[in-house]
């Protein structure tokens, strides 16, 4: 099983990684000519992700496949091949519907080129066309009989799972020490309220994108966009996106309704989403990088414990450490913190650092058997909230702060 891991890396995950920085190197996405020094720390930032290593490589789930599958259709963003693109996202889906953390993202950026080209109806009819043929080939076993397509179906939508699972450190989750969110609703209400936060969540960002697309601001966007579903999300909750496209031609007008059913499932391992496009980031956003990879390791510490994979944690977490302060890094480049807002930072930081070895050496009381793991998800929470609330507003400065230089080839 090792192997067929190892394998997968070296067939997808790692291809899709040099493609990507590639691209990104070539485009010169982040706006500065001096960071094309820096595309061996940034291959090693988008490889070298701790959360991955342990969890494809612990727990066998082949989430390698899917994350390069979407690295695959970002690079071919960042190329100008979004037919390749279209289609490399659609396998991603296909893989782990939990690839559609990054669908409006997807859906904004690629809207938003179609709108500023000459022809936008025949550029939407293409990539519909893309979409709808991959899916098509990849359910073509299941489409001539009814009952195995619906049986596929009804397993990717377990709303039995409830509203989340274990101590994610999510906003149901975390907020349910206050609010019985389970006790107080029924399945229902719940799934319409997560699907309401989730989109409330990721709307500033989509539509920043389709006003003013571009190859950074969609980075951007992928990270804001899964991150809205890692924390509002339903555990098991099945949505339906209806997106209406015209298609116009000399003889008649018709219209074609594209409908693209997905679940999504919200655990720990589920923070992998958002820390793809953070690593994508590094470049530009070093601090955000480093900042969100630890949080993201540690909001996976209590599981790490009960699986016995305490010293690969510790392994993986040097390891980063050592490449992320290595002297050809990029981590002392960027924006500026003041010495304020690191004291405040610095807060949660020492109390992660404790609860490390607190977590291990003393038992809970009695009456809050999970008190720890609660602690642990609160930290998180809130540092998770503070990073999307900053990538929000970054992504939206982009309007204030243009690209100067090739920003017309991001079309």
């Amino acid at each position: 099983m090792r192997w067929t891991v190892l394998s997968s890396d070296l067939m997808v995950f790692f291809p899709a990684a040099l493609w990507f920085v590639w691209a990104y190197i070539k485009d010169g996405v982040g706006g500065s000519g001096e960071r094309r020094e820096g595309w061996m720390w940034l291959l090693a930032m988008v490889l070298l992700n701790p959360c991955l290593v342990l969890i494809d490589h612990g727990h066998f789930q082949y989430n390698c496949i899917s994350l390069g599958l979407t690295l695959g259709a970002i690079a071919g963003i960042l190329s100008r091949n979004e037919l390749v693109a279209a289609a490399l996202f659609s396998l991603a889906i296909n893989h782990k519907q939990m690839s559609m953390y990054f669908a409006p993202a997807f859906f904004g950026h690629l809207l938003g080129k179609c709108l500023k080209r000459k022809c936008p109806i025949v550029e939407i009819m293409k990539l519909g066309f893309v979409v709808l043929g991959t899916f098509a080939l990849v359910w073509w076993p299941y489409l001539h009989s009814y009952e195995a397509a619906m049986q596929v179906i009804s397993r990717l939508a377990p709303f039995e799972r409830g509203l989340y699972e274990d101590y994610v450190a999510n906003f149901w989750c975390t907020t349910s020490v206050l609010i019985k969110w389970k006790r107080l609703y029924a399945i229902k209400p719940l799934k319409l309220m997560s699907l309401s936060a989730t989109i409330l969540a990721f709307l500033p960002s989509f539509i920043q994108q389709v006003k003013s697309p571009s190859n950074l601001g969609f980075l951007y966007s992928l990270l804001n966009s899964s991150f809205s579903f890692y924390l509002f999300s339903y555990q098991g909750m099945f949505y339906c996106w209806v997106d209406t496209l015209f298609v116009a031609s000399i003889c008649d007008v018709f219209l074609i309704f594209v409908f693209l059913c997905f679940i999504i499932a919200v655990h720990e391992k589920s923070i992998l989403l958002p820390l793809l496009p953070a690593s994508l980031l590094a470049l530009h956003e070093p601090h955000l990088h480093g900042w969100f990879t630890y949080y993201a390791l540690f909001s996976m510490y209590p599981l790490i414990c009960r699986d016995q994979l305490l010293l690969q944690y510790i392994a993986v977490l040097g390891l980063f450490v050592l490449i992320y302060y290595s002297p050809g890094g990029n981590y002392g480049k960027g924006t500026n913190i003041s010495s304020g807002t690191m004291a405040v930072l610095s807060l949660p930081l020492l109390c992660s650092i404790l609860l490390h070895t607190v977590y291990l050496q003393i038992e809970p009381p009695k009456r809050y058997p999970f008190l720890f793991e609660a602690l642990i998800m609160f930290i998180c929470f809130s540092q998770f909230i503070i990073l999307t609330l900053y990538t929000n507003y970054k992504q939206w400065m982009l309007d204030f702060h243009p690209r100067p230089v090739g920003s017309k080839k991001d079309l």
